[in-house]
């Protein structure tokens, strides 16, 4: 089975061009985004036909788990696409589970260097994330109200958490000390297990850095740790935009690199970056 290996400030994917071949998804992303006995990645995209859009991405976690979107994943898809003619122009449609998302890709030499996606209106209703919050914020629908600046302490850390959907679920805290020393490998899979979340959560942990500038680190559901995660980075910016901490375009400093955010609190939420092909192979297992 052929392959290639992109990267997206760091966040690294598989791709693989599934549009006339099935696979066990979940055992091969199981196998194959193992760092020390596979290719090693974030994630494994599988490239398929849709009757929606003009191609559909599916993604699989290294747990197994299929995840509903990915904006750096997205970037990934549009550059190994593109580059490779499976589709015209600059501009395509994409189905996820989250729903149809649409990508501009801008090219130096030919190829695809950066990427722009339309990630769609964030959600905070509880019910949308999902989170269930004890003593009234249900996602059963009794209180509806976004919650912005949710206490809960995990291991004698005390986080304020705000909750937003981009079309998966994640759970932002603003910290004052620099985002290095936050615990992150112990506070993290507390928070994504945390039993208010039915289908688990994305957890970032953000320090404002100024009016346009944000510093953060990402626990991703199902992955761990990663250098840089795009729905988390628009995530970020969105909830330092509702709680009046930043304006409408942000750029996110996380350990990969930089992605650039624009929101204007009312509709779609736009993630610009870059984006590179990395290596192609043959998967012989």
């Amino acid at each position: 089975m052929k392959f290639a290996k992109l990267q997206a400030t760091g966040n690294d994917f598989i791709l693989v061009d599934a549009r006339a071949s099935e696979f066990e998804w979940a055992k091969l992303a199981k196998d194959m985004c193992q760092r020390q006995f596979g290719v090693g990645a974030d994630g494994l995209i599988a490239i398929l036909p849709s009757k929606r859009a003009i191609l559909r991405m599916r993604l699989f976690n290294p747990d197994g788990s299929e995840a509903e979107i990915s904006g750096n994943g997205l970037r990934c898809f549009a550059k190994y696409v593109v580059d490779r003619g499976i589709v015209s122009g600059h501009e395509l449609t994409v189905e996820t589970l989250a729903g149809i998302r649409t990508i501009e890709t801008h090219e130096s030499q030919d190829k695809v260097t950066r990427a722009e996606v339309n990630m769609g209106k964030p959600r905070f209703k509880p019910e949308d994330i999902p989170v269930r919050i004890p003593g009234g914020n249900a996602a059963s629908g009794n209180d509806s109200r976004p919650i912005l600046e949710y206490d809960l302490s995990v291991s004698g850390k005390r986080l304020s958490l705000c909750f937003v959907s981009m079309g998966n679920p994640h759970a932002v805290a603003f910290v004052q000390e620099p985002v290095a020393i936050f615990p992150l490998s112990t506070i993290g899979p507390q928070v994504e297990n945390h039993p208010m979340f039915p289908e688990r959560t994305n957890f970032e942990v953000a320090r404002i850095l100024g009016q346009d500038k944000i510093e953060a680190r990402v626990w991703e559901r199902g992955v761990g740790e990663t250098l840089s995660c795009g729905s988390g980075a628009c995530a970020i910016a969105v909830a330092s935009v509702v709680r009046g901490m930043t304006g409408g375009i942000v750029d996110i400093k996380l350990d990969g690199g930089d992605l650039t955010i624009g929101w204007d609190r009312v509709g779609e939420v736009y993630l610009a970056g870059p984006v590179e092909e990395v290596f192609t192979g043959e998967w012989l297992k």
